[in-house]
């Protein structure tokens, strides 16, 4: 047995037995793709599934480390296990995570049953570090109940996260802007709920009332839910009817309210999460879209093995370097010089078969 393959049995093994430095550990040669790590993810792969994984996402300032940190307490509080992954942006300098988000929830570190990962995006695209969703696995396989998955800001990247998570939380706040235009570019489609944090501020009333109106037009009800214009909105929340089941696939996402940093509207916005959860399981779209969170999984590590043949094995660079100056000089498109890049590949391909 090989060092790197020893290495990656005593991980495993640690994983198992809950040992947090072994968790530590694997994550970190995980998360660089270091020599072994496919052996563990496999090897972790039967103990994958049980976690809730939850995505939250929203613009930078609404508040999202805040809401993290009152819901991994009440989830304690319930004697519910959560893991915590803050994907952050990259530092100019080190490349590394600038840790903002492990610095804000340092207090929960002392409980045993949290654990919180830093990563750095790395100009991923998606919001998400490349191999987040490969972390997850291994927080998955240790054992811990609740899984959230917190990204770096909201764009039309952002759409990624609905591929790694079961149940996903826009967050958004009064002060963010026209709440409309937040809503654009695909961002609409991903949330299964929506929290209004800061709830406490002016406006929020009416980003509720405008985020009901986008929900209504999605599910072809537009101002059903929407009070009249005059009387104004101060002070009130904007109605909803009961659940008709018009929503996606039968859920229709709540819109729901929050103040976080005073502790307010934090367990009903759990309790939304559980019950979307209880609702996956009863229809049978969990394993729907565990079942394409793993394909698409299994894509991902096709490109990147297949990245790593054409760039390393077969020398990619250096076909792309010969290249290159003919490209500059419009001799050769970038398209044929791709084909040449990939050519060994294809030539390898029918050499073995």
């Amino acid at each position: 047995m090989s060092v790197e393959a020893a290495q990656a049995d005593r991980l495993v093994r640690g994983v198992g037995e809950r040992s947090v430095p072994a968790l530590a550990r694997a994550i970190s040669l995980v998360e660089n793709g270091r020599d072994g790590y496919e052996e563990i993810l496999s090897a972790l792969h039967p103990s994958v599934g049980n976690a809730h994984r939850i995505g939250i996402t929203g613009p930078p300032g609404s508040g999202k480390s805040t809401l993290i940190e009152r819901v991994v307490r009440i989830y304690r509080d319930r004697d519910i296990t959560v893991a915590v992954v803050a994907v952050d942006p990259t530092s100019p300098f080190t490349g590394g995570a600038l840790l903002g988000d492990r610095i804000r929830m340092e207090s929960l570190t002392l409980d045993p049953g949290v654990y919180i990962r830093s990563m750095a995006s790395r100009g991923a695209t998606g919001g998400l570090a490349t191999t987040t969703r490969e972390v997850c696995d291994v927080l998955d396989a240790f054992g811990f109940e609740r899984v959230i998955i917190e990204t770096v800001g909201v764009g039309q990247s952002e759409l990624a996260i609905a591929g790694s998570a079961d149940t996903t939380a826009l967050v958004l706040v009064p002060e963010s802007g026209d709440g409309v235009q937040v809503l654009k570019a695909g961002v609409m489609e991903i949330a299964d709920l929506y929290v209004i944090n800061k709830s406490d501020r002016p406006g929020a009333d009416r980003l509720v009332q405008e985020v009901e109106v986008m929900l209504g037009i999605r599910r072809g009800n537009a101002y059903r839910h929407v009070g009249p214009h005059h009387g104004g909105l101060a002070g009130r929340t904007a109605r909803r009817e009961p659940d008709d089941g018009a929503g996606t696939a039968g859920w229709a996402p709540p819109v729901l309210k929050t103040a976080a940093a005073k502790g307010e509207g934090t367990e009903a916005a759990i309790d939304a999460v559980d019950r979307h959860r209880a609702f996956l399981e009863s229809t049978g779209l969990l394993q729907e879209r565990r079942r394409a969170r793993l394909a698409q999984h299994t894509r991902e590590v096709v490109n990147r093995a297949l990245s790593t043949l054409v760039w390393e094995r077969w020398d990619g660079e250096a076909v792309l370097a010969a290249g290159l100056d003919d490209v500059v000089s419009g001799r050769l498109s970038p398209y044929r010089l791709a084909r040449n890049i990939v050519a060994d590949l294809q030539e390898e391909r029918g050499h073995g078969g």
